[in-house]
């Protein structure tokens, strides 16, 4: 959590293996992945990582149901399992009956759920989530962070989140502050919202 500018962006990118560090040290599972190749880091990124951009970055001429299924193409899945997989993602995000519907048919809050429910898809360790509310009213920002706490309390999913707004952050149980690129703090949120 930090203002605007403060590098809580640029950490998250880090972590998702889409940058790269200019110094220092970053592990996952155990792994250097300084020491990765471009390739290797896709795999991990395919393998371990889902991302929930703050712009969703659904495909216009592709249903909410393909969207989520686009990153099990990647993984080389079949068509039968992503399409199960895809609606059952979809369900646990409340638009089972939105599968078929293309992006500019659902509202702001749907699409970001659309969002959630393609990084849920292919069942990561982690979920990146980067401002994943900035552009949506409260009522819809409290709805999409009830669902990623449901994901991290009943199915382990670890959730990285980058926010600006106190009432958001309340859902984590843990803080880092970021201030001028730097962590400011680092410490446990003993207020977490159920």
């Amino acid at each position: 959590m930090a203002p605007s500018r403060s590098g809580k962006s640029t950490a998250m990118n880090i972590m998702g293996c889409l940058d790269s560090p200019t110094s220092g040290s970053y592990r996952f599972a155990g792994v250097e992945v300084g020491s990765l190749s471009r390739e290797q880091r896709g795999l991990l990124r395919r393998n371990y990582l889902g991302f929930v951009f703050r712009g969703y970055n659904l495909l216009p001429r592709m249903s909410a149901k393909e969207n989520v299924e686009l990153p099990l193409v990647y993984q080389g899945m079949g068509r039968e399992e992503r399409g199960a997989r895809a609606r059952a993602a979809l369900d646990k995000v409340g638009l089972s009956g939105r599968g078929n519907h293309d992006p500019s048919e659902l509202s702001g809050g749907q699409q970001q759920r659309v969002a959630v429910a393609r990084a849920l898809a292919a069942r990561p360790a982690v979920i990146l989530a980067d401002e994943q509310t900035g552009n949506l009213d409260s009522a819809r920002s409290r709805k999409i962070m009830e669902v990623l706490a449901a994901l991290n309390r009943d199915d382990g999913i670890n959730i990285l989140m980058v926010m600006h707004e106190p009432d958001m952050a309340a859902y984590a149980h843990r803080l880092v502050q970021f201030l001028d690129g730097r962590i400011a703090s680092d410490a446990a949120n003993i207020k977490v919202a159920s």
